[in-house]
């Protein structure tokens, strides 16, 4: 094959992904070898790339590409999500940019519009991440909106009606008026915001005197039906027993005592709004309080408040502070710092509000899915993860599955004509149940009406696991009894408690076992200072502009540098600029020894120990990769594999067997360098999938199919740590000799002499030193009086000079050095005279302060002689 003078990944990267899908490398079936399971985090099936997602994807890709060359069946099942809210919103955009209300439509001309846009937009982020490389099983693509996802959900809600986990009751909801949906209590986001504490007046009925109220939501005073005060708060018992009038409302309402009253808080007294404050509602539950609903669906104010109907809320709260100071209703405005719930889609502020929606007993749930987290059956990377999951399950509540929405699973419940419902699979099902339950046989379907509501996302995307395997509707079939569980699941902690801990308890209801056995959590990608990245900071690239500009491999490469498990990756550009230029550091090497000429020539001594070290630091090398992968240390198995070509390889090992120029190479170092090239692209497949696969056809002949994806690994071996060890005390050497050179502005052509004057020197490496270094001998001498010294460890090398040197320049620059090392001994021997320091410091800090002075007085002696010697000339 001829090889490109530079490397180009336009030219490779489609190429080769066409040649895995033609040769179908990336699908999975059943067989005898042990499955490797991973499920893709289904993204919104309208979304498109992002940095979050690149992360994402690179790691699970990673782990199956590597499961793969482990001898494994591996299977990466990839899909979308319908992303009910979100979706809906866009729709309902498209529609008001035609003019058409969504108000205006019935539910199945909204859902003819519904599925038009995902027919159009959906799957575009699946396209997307094959230019990332990503090898999923594409024939395996699932929607959770698809039939067999559909039938599944609508099964496990009928199923857990039966079993009594599903119930249907008005309770205190978070309410998005925006979406104009319920919310479960994970889909509330709390921020911090600068608002008001108003302190409003309230007239106590038959005195003059007025009771003072703290609120930061003035708009709610329509609905209040009481006021509380603490029974143990003395400023505040003269207000016992009595009642007190609404501002500007003129309702009278009870004041009531309880507990619950914070005493500090503003003046200790409380309004209680039932029907807008959750806490409020339990005080109305224990005190038989009215509730009086004052807000519409889309937060604008209700007739029941009889004031301000039809205004915005938050209109009202600046104009009902008007009308209270008008009225000498109001007492006193503070600045106040509170959290505000706001919707996680839409992001404006929730409205507690008293809703009759489905609820799903979470108990049952949190009792199974606890113990195997906590045990380290099922683990999590990083471990830290654990407090934040059980924190969530030993609060757990209950689960508000229904959403006011027409795009996604309608709910099963089909309500009788003359009161209470049925819940069936499908239309006819619920007839039949209809009929039994009346005892009336002359119900026809046209007398059962179904359920408006739509099921929360999250309520298919819990069962993804076990759905992807069609594991519901055939519990036993084999795909599910040999796919799951599946065995990494990788994603963001942000969602712990809306997808993966639901998923755990979606398992063992359904199928006895855990989803998955270990769970990877990524980091936030943020920017190289440390803030998320937004489209409204402009400080977030777009993914295909990057594999554009440095590459697949390289913007792999680079987001892999930086992406530490759990935490947060702070992201830079220049971390892909420097995976392209590792690109183009393998390119460089396989051209230049695919440049070499081979002869049948005998092995020079030096590539004979070149072949024998590398070989070692090559099995040493692949026993840490394999530890940081069982550990999922992924990006520190990437720097082992990045320093083992970078600086092992490259500036090493092909230097050491180079052949001079315009000679050849024997044939035994060049197959030991091919089959070490072969192990470095397996190694390093996984992290850079195209430039590997280039690589790897480039250095054999293969035949149609064969792949490295599918090439294997070798099992860990025992290296000769020894041998390593050894050797990095003659890259000491090499790198002595060399600044030797460097400063003395002497040619590699020239060769040098290398005099070992004290110490022990292993002589089995001189063969090396002798070709790294130039040199025309190696020999045990005295120093000369003109030499160049360097100690490595406790053994002092010399390279004579004196035809080379400058000696008043020799001697000028050995005293820079004697002055370094004697300030540096006087620091250490102020430590050392100190009695106290050796007293109380750790034995081994005081011993390495020893181990210093004899350094330093070693340097100053050698320095010194050198000196004495050179002035001898």
């Amino acid at each position: 094959m001829e090889l490109a003078s530079k490397y180009n990944p336009k030219d490779i990267e489609q190429k080769w992904y066409q040649y895995w899908l033609d040769n179908k490398l990336f699908a999975s079936k059943p067989d005898a070898r042990e499955p490797y399971t991973v499920v893709i985090p289904p993204p919104n099936v309208t979304g498109v790339l992002h940095m979050g997602h690149m992360l994402n994807n690179t790691i699970q890709d990673i782990l199956v590409r590597r499961a793969r060359m482990t001898g494994k069946n591996a299977c990466w099942v990839p899909g979308t999500d319908h992303a009910s809210i979100a979706t809906e919103a866009k729709v309902v955009n498209r529609l008001a940019q035609k003019g058409i209300k969504k108000t205006d439509l019935s539910r199945e001309e909204f859902l003819k519009y519904a599925w038009e846009w995902t027919d159009e937009h959906g799957g575009i982020i699946l396209k997307q991440l094959r230019k990332l490389g990503a090898s999923c099983d594409w024939d395996r693509t699932a929607f959770t909106m698809d039939d067999v996802r559909s039938e599944s959900v609508i099964k496990v809600f009928c199923d857990l009606y039966n079993k009594g986990l599903i119930y249907r009751g008005v309770r205190m909801v978070n309410w998005d008026p925006k979406a104009l949906t319920a919310l479960s209590d994970e889909e509330v986001i709390y921020k911090e915001q600068q608002g008001k504490l108003y302190y409003l007046r309230y007239k106590v009925v038959g005195e003059e005197k007025y009771a003072i109220v703290a609120t930061t939501r003035p708009e709610t005073i329509m609905g209040d039906t009481a006021m509380c005060i603490n029974p143990n708060d003395p400023k505040n018992q003269w207000l016992k027993g009595k009642r007190v009038i609404v501002p500007l409302v003129g309702r009278e309402i009870p004041v009531i005592e309880d507990d619950y009253v914070d005493i500090e808080f503003g003046t200790g007294c409380l309004k209680v709004t039932p029907a807008h404050d959750v806490n409020d509602y339990m005080l109305g539950e224990k005190y038989n309080l009215p509730s009086i609903d004052i807000f519409n669906d889309n937060g604008t104010i209700s007739e029941a408040a009889g004031i301000y109907v039809g205004m915005d809320r938050f209109d009202v709260r600046e104009q009902i502070e008007k009308d209270l100071a008008t009225a000498n209703l109001l007492e006193k405005v503070e600045s106040y710092t509170n959290k505000v719930g706001c919707s996680e889609r839409t992001s404006v502020p929730i409205e507690p509000k008293l809703s009759m929606q489905w609820f799903l007993k979470m108990q049952h749930f949190a009792d199974m899915a606890l113990p195997p987290v906590m045990n380290d059956e099922l683990k999590f990377y990083p471990a830290k993860y654990k407090n934040t999951y059980r924190n969530w399950l030993e609060n757990i509540k209950d689960w508000c599955i229904s959403r006011q929405l027409w795009w996604g699973h309608r709910i099963p419940a089909y309500y009788l004509p003359e009161g209470g419902y049925v819940v069936a699979e499908t239309a006819e099902a619920a007839l039949e149940a209809a009929k039994a339950k009346t005892g009336n046989n002359d119900l026809t379907l046209n007398d059962l009406r179904q359920d408006e509501d739509c099921l929360d996302t999250w309520f298919s995307s819990w069962l993804w696991p076990v759905s992807l395997f069609d594991g519901i509707n055939t519990p036993n079939n084999e795909e599910i009894n040999y796919y799951y569980p599946t065995a990494d699941l990788v994603t963001g902690p942000d969602i712990i408690f809306f997808w993966v801990a639901r998923m755990i308890m979606a398992g063992y209801e359904y199928k006895g076992d855990m989803p998955f056995r270990n769970v990877y959590f990524t980091g936030i990608v943020r920017d190289k200072i440390g803030r998320k990245m937004s489209k409204s900071l402009g400080n977030s690239p777009d993914p295909l502009d990057l594999i554009e500009q440095y590459g697949a491999d390289g913007v792999r490469m680079g987001m892999m540098l930086a992406a530490p498990a759990g935490n947060d990756i702070l992201f830079d550009e220049a971390l892909c600029e420097q995976g392209r230029n590792f690109n183009n550091k393998i390119w460089n090497a396989l051209r230049l020894v695919k440049s070499w000429q081979v002869a049948d020539i005998q092995q020079t001594e030096s590539a004979e120990i070149a072949v024998k070290w590398f070989s070692e630091m090559l099995k040493n090398a692949q026993n840490e990769i394999n530890d940081h992968f069982s550990k999922y240390r992924l990006n520190e198995a990437l720097m082992c594999i990045y320093k083992l070509f970078w600086d092992e390889f490259s500036a090493w090992y092909l230097e050491m067997i180079k052949p001079a120029f315009g000679q050849p190479i024997d044939s035994k170092t060049f197959e030991a360098t091919i089959a070490f090239f072969e192990q470095l692209t397996l190694l390093l497949h996984p992290f850079m999938p195209f430039i590997t696969e280039e690589i790897w056809q480039a250095l054999a002949e293969r035949s149609e199919g064969e792949s490295v994806m599918v090439a294997q690994l070798p099992s860990n071996k025992e290296a000769n740590l020894q041998l390593i060890k050894d050797f990095e005390i003659i890259k000491q050497v090499v790198a002595g000799i060399r600044q030797i050179r460097l400063e003395r502005n002497i040619p590699n052509k020239e060769s040098l002499v290398l005099n070992i004057t004290k110490g022990n020197h292993n002589n089995e490496f001189n063969a090396v030193i002798t070709k790294m270094c130039n040199l025309s001998e190696i020999v045990a001498a005295m120093n000369d009086t003109a030499a160049a010294t360097f100690m490595v460890r406790t053994t002092e090398y010399a390279v004579p000079l004196l035809s080379k040197i400058n000696i008043k320049e020799e001697i000028a620059k050995a005293e820079e050095k004697i002055a370094y090392f004697e300030k540096f001994l006087d620091g250490v021997m102020k430590k050392l005279n100190n009695e106290r320091f050796v007293a109380n410091a750790k034995p081994e800090v005081v011993e390495l302060e020893r181990k210093k002075k004899a350094d330093a007085e070693s340097k100053i002696k050698t320095l010194q002689e050198t000196i004495s010697n050179l002035r001898k000339n």
